[in-house]
């Protein structure tokens, strides 16, 4: 069975695990970090009481910045990640917020060309903002037209 829901600081360790074994974006104490700030929320994709993708955003006042979005490797290019993007979109339009945010890394052409599907569009680059020097390209997506 599929379901997505919201979880807590008490799952940031199998955030953790999960995108040391994906993108491997941040430290284990920035996971624990990250579920404390105000304003942020973590968002599991659960298939048979395993976590198979996570989302992490952060909403300030009408736009949403996606933070983190990773789905499992085993259970990439099934569908998944199309099912969490949907659900996150969903969400937004219900809470009328204007755009999502997102940066993802000039070399993760899977990452860009996902995002594509959804319109996101480039509209801005970050100089070596990665630790291995590449650029982080910006993207957003437009919700209320």
């Amino acid at each position: 069975m599929l379901s997505i829901k919201e979880i807590d600081h008490e799952q940031f360790e199998l955030c953790y695990e999960l995108d040391s074994n994906t993108i491997c974006l941040w430290t284990k104490n920035q996971w624990e970090s990250e579920f404390k700030k105000r304003g942020v929320k973590v968002v599991a994709l659960i298939l048979k009481k395993e976590i198979i993708g996570v989302y992490v955003v952060h909403t300030i006042i009408n736009e949403v910045q996606i933070n983190y979005f990773s789905i499992k490797k085993r259970f990439r290019r099934k569908g998944y990640g199309s099912y969490l993007m949907n659900y996150l979109i969903e969400q937004c339009e219900k809470l009328n917020i204007e755009k999502l945010l997102l940066e993802v890394s000039e070399t993760n052409s899977i990452a860009k060309v996902f995002y594509g599907k959804y319109n996101f569009l480039t509209v801005g680059r970050r100089k070596n903002y990665y630790k291995d020097g590449t650029d982080a390209v910006l993207k957003e997506k437009k919700l209320i037209k």
